[in-house]
């Protein structure tokens, strides 16, 4: 029996008379079966003719049936991945051993694939190549449903599976290459051992990094030249009779290319098709919060409790506070008030690092008290938030810490306003003063501006972290402000410097019975109905 599990139906071999066993399991395939006109019998191909090499153009949907939850796990995998691929782009060189490394490292410990051949044994526990590819097809084509619907996210989808895509064809051998250019119709003829050794002066002297001894090594393809313009323009290649002479290690460039005007066109069809799946009500919100979605640990679930008194907050704050923090703790203790956006995004903030119920209670009005807002009046106007914001008032919901996306992309603050993201929101000029007023040194602050300046946020925010803590390489990818602190924790000192407040102290502040454990759907809860905690967020 079939419910709101619903098996997603890709089969599109029979689009014309589509019948949806399910409305909503169906459509968003039909949406990609649209990108596909005329393909009727390649798609009734095997499988395994689908996935007999290790990478691909997408250009056949996927033919699997498929569970909502797989539906999410799957583009949330893959988001991860090419999330790493972008922070790695910009911390490395793309050439480098290292960037090579992670890279491989992440594809390892997300199950995506790597190895040229296919098999179907798999090592005790793990996962088979067959699966890996079929995980990397159909995570695919799910991020295109959920990038397609901007300008902005179509550029950011197509540059991270560009550079993905070219970490794994550089990864093949040549014989995978050749067999992976045919495979596409990208038949370019490879040149003869005898014709390379008539043209050996001229192809070293016109392809970067060859000798007479790599030569022999390497494989050229004869391509026409109007297909290798940019490798004519800048000069690698050598022209014969309107062919372009190209080694082994520039045929990427080729390859990008068409991979690039092939995925540039299915998006742009797909976005035409989209309003077929935005219509459904359970797919639209899902798709439409792929493309800001947080893929990191819940921090909802407090490991802290207890741990933070409230004298140390100051000091943790210029030590382990990112400086999206640091900045409204800062404005909280000058001015002894926030408006709403900075109590949301601070408070749940520090109900993430450890502070109890009853700390926070304390916390906030001792501040309010000290200006305009006295006792009786932030019992009756702000306490009930703060209690709401832990789950013990109205719908009890246990709510989650904002993560670095959130803050970004959710309302920018405006004057009086001290909440978002110092490194989105903030004129740079004065981000360069708050900088310099931190002590970082001029070099640094340039580092960070010009991450700032090619719009990676959370990049120049790690940035910030390696200045602050003296590191050279953080060795994490910065997602969420409470990240930042435990990072910063552990590095000063395994969080030794958090102590754990007396036992007596621990009682008087609240029962620990009254501090339920939040189950998983709570959370999941927590992020859906946010809005909810910010009707009883106003000022008054």
């Amino acid at each position: 029996m079939m419910n709101d599990q619903a098996r997603f139906v890709w089969n599109v071999s029979s689009l014309a008379g589509f019948t949806l066993r399910k409305r909503q399991a169906a459509i968003v395939f039909k949406v990609i079966a649209m990108q596909f006109p005329g393909r009727r019998k390649k798609i009734g191909s095997s499988q395994n003719d689908l996935y007999d090499h290790c990478l691909q153009f997408y250009g056949q949907p996927p033919l699997d049936n498929i569970s909502l939850a797989e539906f999410e796990t799957l583009a949330v995998e893959r988001l991860k991945l090419l999330k790493t691929v972008e922070n790695l782009g910009v911390s490395y060189v793309k050439t480098t051993d290292q960037y090579m490394k992670k890279l491989e490292t992440e594809l390892s410990s997300l199950n995506f694939p790597l190895r040229t051949e296919l098999g179907e044994l798999k090592v005790q526990g793990g996962t088979s190549e067959y699966e890996k590819r079929r995980k990397d097809h159909i995570s695919h084509f799910i991020l295109r449903l959920a990038y397609c619907q901007t300008e902005d996210l179509r550029r950011w989808f197509i540059q991270q599976e560009m550079d993905l895509f070219r970490y794994r064809f550089n990864y093949l051998s040549s014989k995978h290459k050749t067999d992976f250019l045919h495979k596409n119709n990208l038949k370019y003829e490879t040149v003869s051992a005898e014709e390379k050794k008539s043209l050996k002066d001229k192809l070293i002297s016109s392809s970067y990094g060859l000798s007479g001894i790599t030569l022999e090594e390497y494989d050229f393809y004869k391509v026409p030249f109007q297909d290798a313009l940019d490798l004519v323009r800048t000069r690698k290649v050598y022209l014969l009779a309107g062919n372009a002479y190209i080694p082994n290690n520039e045929i990427v460039t080729i390859v990008l290319n068409d991979f690039r005007t092939r995925l540039s066109k299915a998006l742009a069809m797909t976005a035409r098709s989209l309003p077929a799946v935005q219509s459904d009500e359970r797919l639209q919100p899902l798709l439409s919060h792929l493309s800001h979605a947080y893929v990191g640990q819940d921090y909802s679930l407090q490991k802290n409790i207890g741990k933070i008194s409230l004298e140390q907050i100051d000091s943790l704050s210029s030590k382990s506070f990112p400086l999206c923090m640091r900045h409204v703790h800062k404005a909280l203790r000058e001015n002894h008030h926030l408006r709403h956006g900075g109590r949301m995004q601070y408070g749940l903030f520090l109900k993430g690092i450890g502070l109890t119920l009853q700390q926070a209670l304390q916390f906030w009005r001792s501040e309010f008290v000290k200006g305009k807002v006295d006792a009786d009046q932030f019992d009756k106007a702000y306490a009930y938030s703060v209690r709401h914001m832990f789950g013990k008032e109205g719908k009890r919901i246990d709510y989650t810490p904002y993560s670095c996306m959130k803050v970004i992309l959710s309302n920018p603050p405006s004057q009086g306003d001290y909440h978002g993201c110092p490194f989105r929101h903030s004129d740079p000029e004065l981000l360069k003063q708050k900088l310099q007023s931190y002590k970082i040194s001029p070099s640094g602050i340039n580092q960070v501006l010009e991450l700032v300046k090619g719009m990676h946020y959370q990049l120049a925010c790690q940035k910030y972290f390696e200045l602050t803590h003296s590191v050279e390489d953080a060795g994490f990818s910065l997602n969420h402000p409470n990240q930042y602190f435990t990072e910063s924790q552990k590095l000063l000192g395994g969080g030794r410097d958090i102590k754990k407040e007396v036992e007596m102290s621990q009682r008087s502040q609240e029962n620990p019975s009254n501090m339920s454990r939040p189950s998983q759907e709570s959370s999941k809860q927590a992020h859906e109905e946010m809005g909810d905690l910010d009707s009883f967020f106003q000022d008054e």
